[in-house]
């Protein structure tokens, strides 16, 4: 299988999520955007200089968006996190972009988010609260 794993880069659970599958021996390949701030925001600088943050920001997206469509449509399982340091509008995006491939995901986010993200989670396959709940989802789906 699979996982493409989108959304907050703050935090560790993508490594939890890694780590717990490869502890149940799970035949799983993970993906993901770039989770370097710095190197995201950059992306684009090689077409050239922009004086305009504006024009920086729209080539570096357009650049990433490369990877980042290219990793969802080649994914049998998106998951999606969502935290609560920043407004991650790029994992909604994200999601977004699933449920229009009819691509599976799963969001992850804490209780305090369900009313902003139910939209989002109402089209997700689930909504989980911790990485362990995830990894148990992986887990079924493969059994």
């Amino acid at each position: 299988m699979k996982v493409y794993l989108s959304g907050e880069i703050h935090t560790d659970w993508r490594e939890q999520i890694i780590d717990g599958c490869k502890n149940k021996q799970l035949p799983v390949t993970f993906i993901s955007a770039n989770t370097d701030h710095e190197s995201s925001d950059a992306a684009g600088d090689c077409l050239g200089e922009e004086a305009n943050p504006f024009w920086r920001d729209h080539k570096s997206a357009k650049v990433n968006a490369i990877k980042i469509q290219n990793a969802i449509k080649s994914c049998d399982l998106a998951i999606i996190r969502f935290g609560d340091k920043y407004r991650q509008w790029n994992a909604a995006f994200d999601a977004g972009f699933c449920a229009a491939l009819s691509k599976p995901y799963i969001t992850l986010h804490d209780e305090s988010l369900t009313h902003p993200l139910k939209e989002v989670d109402g089209s997700a396959q689930a909504w989980a609260t911790t990485t362990e709940q995830v990894i148990q989802l992986i887990e079924y789906t493969l059994t």
